[in-house]
């Protein structure tokens, strides 16, 4: 089971995003506050659970924290500000967010910037090793992948039902046959396939 907090003098908000290296769509990020008392053994880091322990496992960090926030950041501001700005940013909406007063924050990975003045630490594969921080990746996961299954129905021709917006070979082959839609992130797909086609 993944440990409760990384301190017990502040009480504690974790956050994580998804979507950071997708060619399509916003960048999701949540912030969490788990109870003292909170215990799960199958949360972990999303991108090691099933879609369906992560639909479970949402609804009972729903149900059971604190409190907890999902923002995003569209694909507009990604290219604004690049990916690990907008990530960033989007952790920093859900802190906003949050009703509840913390004293803490961690992070997953190795980047962040200060928020509030209020002390944080980056953990690098920290939604494996702390609860709140899987939780974040949980709902941030969830929330993307809901956002993009009712894009597929917009723009179905890029396999987002699957892909998720992740740069698969179909996703890239479909954007070399029908070209970007208003999703896509300009910076990312002209980065990956051939300049002239955009």
């Amino acid at each position: 089971m993944l440990l409760p907090f990384y301190q017990n003098t502040f009480i504690e908000a974790g956050c994580d995003e998804a979507g950071r290296g997708c060619l399509a769509g916003p960048v999701f990020a949540a912030a969490v506050i788990l109870p003292k008392k909170f215990k799960n053994r199958t949360l972990n880091d999303s991108k090691k659970l099933t879609q369906k322990q992560r639909e479970e496992l949402r609804i009972i960090i729903e149900n059971e924290a604190i409190d907890f926030a999902v923002m995003s950041v569209d694909n507009i501001k990604i290219d604004e500000i690049n990916i690990l700005n907008a990530s960033i940013l989007a952790m920093h909406l859900s802190l906003e967010k949050l009703k509840h007063n913390f004293g803490m924050i961690i992070v997953d990975g190795n980047r962040f910037k200060a928020y509030k003045g209020i002390q944080h630490k980056t953990i690098v594969e920290g939604d494996a090793k702390y609860m709140s921080i899987a939780a974040a990746s949980v709902l941030a996961k969830t929330y993307r992948d809901e956002f993009m299954l009712k894009a597929h129905e917009q723009y179905p021709l890029y396999g987002w039902l699957s892909n998720k917006g992740y740069g698969t070979l179909a996703h890239r082959k479909a954007i070399m046959a029908h070209g970007h839609t208003p999703l896509h992130r300009r910076s990312f797909v002209i980065k990956e396939m051939q300049p002239e086609l955009f």
